[in-house]
């Protein structure tokens, strides 16, 4: 559906430091502390009464206290000495300037860096490099003195696994992968992408004029089919006549797909001419090329992450983006650093979900105000219990 670009920014869903970008399959774990299970319930019932209000506080407060982590950064201050913590940070392809996943990362270690914490350094992985390149990386942050250290992606769990082992006295964390969530000097950040997919695919449903939309996803792994999964169940539950078409710019073990905005652009272009007209990329960096398609051919587009809106690299795009899939990437590693900083640095799984403000959607530009309180019942649905949203294709 063509339609004239001309959109006023409003403001957006506010969130004490939002999320990033894609992406094992998460599972709960009981509160590290009472005190951030209280916080943990605090925030997510304020978040809920927005629509449902206090319904929903006694099934967050219960969600909340079966999770091991914290709800925001607010709540994970630093009461430690900064100057005890020594970070690395091993980015996955794309690294810093990522637009997404891996800037979300960065702006927890600029944070970090900015409260008094070293960062002895920021490495990114190669495209198509062996798990040998990463073991190597993550040995150089070792090498340089950092006590902690955060790998961003499920791509680094075997490296991890085998440099985790070998030094017992640093404390690591991973994002996406919850493999190694047994290991007692390991912290797994892991999601329910599933949940906010699930969110803005009922505001995709709702904003498609033809009643035909699309997912497009960086890499077809379980981690991405998560996005998948969710976001077409809350198209065909808002419009059961809609139809989704899923696409993957790349299968494994070629991981290029996160970062091509070039095939990105020519899938959505494709996509778009056959008559789609919302699409959500779940892509890393090469969203950027669906939502250039989707300005060129004067559709919409959903970001992923990172409020995509608000990239100031993203400004002559952001007109067609309606939406972004909140994943709270910044949130989950600030909690690490903190932990570390206050001289209990965490471990096991951390699941970040609706329950928890771990994920969620943007309402930057405007663009979908008046679907938020449709937006709002599935959500509140989603934290009573009422909506099961699938984790698995077909699920």
């Amino acid at each position: 559906m063509r339609r004239a670009v001309g959109l006023k920014l409003i403001a957006g869903l506010a969130v004490a430091g939002l999320a990033l970008a894609a992406c094992s399959s998460p599972s709960g774990s009981s509160a590290s502390s009472a005190a951030a299970s209280v916080g943990s319930a605090a925030q997510s019932a304020a978040s809920a009464a927005q629509s449902a209000a206090s319904s929903l506080t006694s099934k967050a407060g219960e969600a909340a206290s079966s999770v091991q982590s914290r709800a925001s950064a607010a709540v994970a201050s630093l009461t430690g000495d900064p100057g005890s913590v020594k970070l690395g940070l091993a980015y996955d392809v794309g690294g810093r300037g990522d637009q997404s996943f891996n800037d979300l990362a960065a702006a927890s270690l600029d944070k970090a860096k900015a409260e008094g914490v070293t960062v002895v350094g920021e490495l990114t992985a190669g495209q198509g490099e062996p798990d040998s390149a990463k073991t190597d990386r993550l040995n150089q942050l070792v090498d340089s003195g950092a006590t902690d250290i955060i790998a961003v992606g499920f791509a680094y769990a075997t490296a991890l696994k085998e440099v985790a082992a070998a030094n017992p006295n640093v404390h690591f964390a991973i994002v996406d992968d919850s493999s190694l969530a047994d290991v007692a000097n390991v912290a797994s950040l892991t999601f329910a992408e599933e949940q906010g997919s699930y969110l803005v695919g009922v505001a995709a449903a709702k904003k498609s004029a033809s009643g035909k939309v699309g997912f497009i996803g960086g890499v077809n792994t379980p981690l991405i089919q998560k996005f998948q999964a969710g976001f077409e169940a809350g198209v065909t539950a808002t419009n059961p006549n809609a139809t989704v078409t899923s696409k993957y710019i790349t299968e494994p073990p070629d991981f290029s797909g996160f970062n091509a905005p070039d095939k990105g652009e020519t899938i959505a272009t494709g996509m778009y001419n056959d008559g789609i007209d919302v699409i959500y990329a779940a892509a890393g960096g090469s969203g950027a090329g669906v939502f250039k398609a989707a300005k060129t051919t004067g559709n919409w587009a959903i970001g992923v992450d990172s409020d995509q809106y608000n990239i100031p690299s993203l400004a002559d795009v952001k007109d067609v983006i309606i939406t972004s899939m909140l994943k709270k990437v910044d949130v989950a590693t600030w909690d690490f650093i903190a932990s570390a900083v206050n001289g209990s640095p965490i471990a096991g799984q951390h699941v970040y979900s609706l329950e928890n403000d771990g994920v969620g959607y943007s309402t930057s530009g405007g663009l979908i105000t008046e679907y938020v309180p449709d937006i709002e019942k599935a959500k509140a649905g989603i934290l009573d219990g009422s909506i099961t949203v699938p984790s698995t294709v077909g699920g």
